[in-house]
């Protein structure tokens, strides 16, 4: 049985990174390991040296420790994150769209923003509209006008007031077409009907469609451009029906595109949709994206990062696990050179720490060696479960 697990410890010399943990092993073992008989005086004294779980438990000459570079770390509470990484697809803000389109039929006269991509700004003329109901409507708006000065004075209240109630009827119904209040004013300054209507730009953005013609006939409600501000867009992204209940609206998150992703900028959750897609069991989350430089454009694809916090957890560094199929085993240094193996139970993962949810305590100063041994783990499992059923 000795010679058996001997060589299992043996082959992990030849591995590469693997010579510190087997002169560990060779060290603790029983002085039968060298060939001495089992009764020999030094078995005795590793005996009396163990802990309840002995089997556990290795003595290591402290120079030796230090000769073959093994390193130690303190068991810590630390706060910790989970990263979240996902892609999304850069779209159009609708808080940040407009269309235009008119309220009463007419011909397009003058064409002033003629193509799909212009840049325009709010209050900008994109063209102008005749419509002879609009003519016509003007030209009753001043004879009311003319009326209600006329007849305001009038000795008979009841005409007066009727001429104020035809001039009413008159400016709503040029309001509900959109009429600006200073062409309204202008109207009844100068007297002069206005022939062209300019139908002005709602906000400052980028033309999406268009499709206005010179000279072309437009009804109510034809859409004639698509307007959107691109300086603030959309993201949305796929996240697991798993991690959905690690975030909320307005925890932020790096943004990046796949040619540049050193350049992250910061965007936050607007919204989590309330479905699960059945087949990928993704949710849809909508994150807003300031984009001055209108750098992300609608269709583009993004890398998305979230850091949530998870609060302070008790961790270890990656490198003091050594992880097998169904177990993971630290070695905690009990001082004077003693080595205990043990078994944890692992949580959360992040960056270079694991969370221990049993197994360790805050305080206990482990080794952070053992990712050596990562190319050897089948073996050294074997070894040291071996180790543990040894009869001395």
């Amino acid at each position: 049985m000795i010679h058996k697990h001997s060589s299992l410890i043996k082959q992990l010399f030849n591995k590469s990174g693997a010579i510190a943990i087997y002169l560990l092993l060779l060290a603790a073992a029983p002085p039968a390991y060298a060939g001495d008989p089992p009764n020999h005086a030094g078995a005795n004294h590793l005996a009396e040296a163990k802990e309840p779980d002995s089997q556990n438990i290795m003595n290591i000459d402290v120079e030796r420790l230090q000769s073959i570079g093994v390193k130690f770390e303190e068991a810590k509470y630390r706060p910790m994150e989970q990263n979240i990484r996902t892609v999304g697809r850069v779209e159009i803000n609708e808080r940040f769209i407009a269309q235009v389109n008119i309220k009463i039929a007419g011909w397009i006269e003058q064409l002033y923003v003629n193509t799909t991509g212009e840049h325009v700004k709010k209050g900008q003329i994109l063209f102008t509209l005749y419509s002879p109901e609009l003519v016509a409507t003007q030209q009753e708006y001043l004879l009311a006008l003319q009326s209600a000065k006329a007849l305001g004075n009038s000795e008979f209240s009841e005409i007066a007031r009727g001429a104020n109630s035809l001039l009413d009827v008159a400016r709503r119904r040029l309001r509900l077409w959109d009429i600006e209040d200073y062409h309204l004013r202008d109207l009844e300054r100068t007297g002069e009907v206005l022939k062209a209507l300019p139908i002005h730009a709602p906000l400052t953005g980028t033309v999406i469609t268009k499709t206005a013609l010179a000279g072309m006939r437009v009804n109510p409600g034809d859409q004639l451009y698509t307007i959107a501000d691109l300086t603030k867009v959309w993201v949305l992204a796929d996240i697991y029906e798993y991690e959905l209940p690690l975030i909320k609206p307005g925890q932020t998150a790096s943004v990046s595109l796949s040619y540049a992703p050193k350049n992250q900028y910061q965007s936050r959750i607007d919204f989590i949709y309330p479905t699960v897609d059945p087949q990928t069991r993704t949710a849809k989350v909508r994150f807003v994206l300031d984009n001055p430089a209108e750098i992300f454009k609608p269709g583009m694809y993004a890398n998305v990062e979230l850091a949530v916090p998870l609060g302070t957890r008790l961790v270890v560094s990656k490198n003091a696990v050594l992880e097998s199929g169904e177990r993971q085993i630290i070695f905690i240094h009990l001082g004077g050179g003693k080595l205990e193996w043990r078994n944890v139970k692992i949580g959360q993962r992040s960056g270079d720490w694991i969370e221990i949810l049993e197994g360790l305590h805050e305080g206990e100063h482990i080794v952070t060696s053992a990712n050596f041994l990562l190319d050897s783990e089948s073996q050294l499992k074997n070894a040291v479960g071996g180790m543990k059923g040894m009869k001395h």
